[in-house]
């Protein structure tokens, strides 16, 4: 799906969305355009020989940089150099300007929170519950959603100790807790609710969060128990620990005679009553 957004005093930014890799790909010679405030040609000779020099210093955003087909400004489609989001705030850190700097001063601020939450923990439970409360959710569901984490980080840990480590497996298991439950791996359950890079669980309901934390805090329990010796096994107690949350909701819907994972996201659960409403 190609569409623009509007950037800088309306200049337009070419993006695209990657619905498998769920990423979002930005034209590089657009954004340095708009950055150094120059047209589009000239913004493609800044970027030749910004290129050329971030090779040449070993640079794995450039080594690593992908292509899409853009409308250009001829109105022909041409093969244009992509980067997604954190390669893009690299590129900026290597742009010499005074639009750029905003970025660069907030890249050291976050780094800055970053190395103050590792020392000190409850610094990123204070700043999670004030970035919620900021977009408009109530203190209950952030409550409700902070425990989410703590048994999320839980469940992970618990996967550590068994021997699994890696994010892709990390979600296969996601994705087999998820389906047993809400019968759609997360991938799916995000594109119900609508959703591209916004977090799922920011987009639940109360009880879909309930019912999610149920589903993890079971699976968790139940490998403490059984001490799984391959990914194979977890893969078996992920689909039981969402089995568990199944069967509540089954139950639940059954007495409301309703569904209870529905394609509401977060504008229309938490935010429909509000006279902002902020895409998250």
């Amino acid at each position: 799906m190609k569409n623009s957004i509007k950037f800088f005093n309306d200049k337009k930014i070419r993006v695209e969305w990657d619905s498998d890799k769920e990423k979002w790909f930005f034209s590089i010679v657009d954004v340095i355009s708009v950055l150094t405030g120059n047209d589009y040609q000239s913004g493609r000779n800044y970027w030749k020989v910004l290129k050329h020099r971030l090779k040449e210093e070993g640079n794995q955003t450039v080594t690593n940089c992908n292509q899409l087909k853009f409308l250009a400004p001829d109105g022909k489609l041409r093969s244009t150099d992509v980067a997604d989001t954190e390669q893009l705030l690299r590129l900026i850190q290597s742009i010499p300007s005074k639009k750029a700097e905003p970025f660069k001063l907030w890249l050291a601020k976050v780094g800055r929170e970053r190395i103050d939450e590792t020392e000190d923990p409850e610094l990123s439970i204070d700043r999670a519950m004030k970035t919620y409360l900021q977009k408009g959710y109530s203190s209950d569901w952030i409550n409700q959603r902070l425990k989410t984490i703590e048994v999320r980080n839980q469940l992970t840990d618990e996967w550590n100790r068994v021997g699994i480590e890696k994010w892709e497996d990390f979600a296969i298991l996601t994705n087999e807790i998820t389906k047993a439950w809400a019968g759609k791996t997360v991938k799916e359950y995000k594109q119900f609710k609508k959703l591209k890079k916004e977090n799922l669980r920011d987009n639940m309901s109360n009880i879909e969060l309930i019912l999610n934390m149920l589903a993890e805090a079971s699976t968790k329990e139940l490998s403490e128990k059984e001490n799984p010796d391959s990914f194979d096994k977890s893969k078996i107690i992920a689909k039981k620990g969402g089995g568990v949350a199944k069967v509540a909701k089954d139950n639940l819907e059954k007495q409301l005679g309703e569904k209870i994972v529905t394609s509401k996201n977060a504008n229309e659960i938490h935010f429909k009553d509000k006279k902002r409403i902020e895409k998250i």
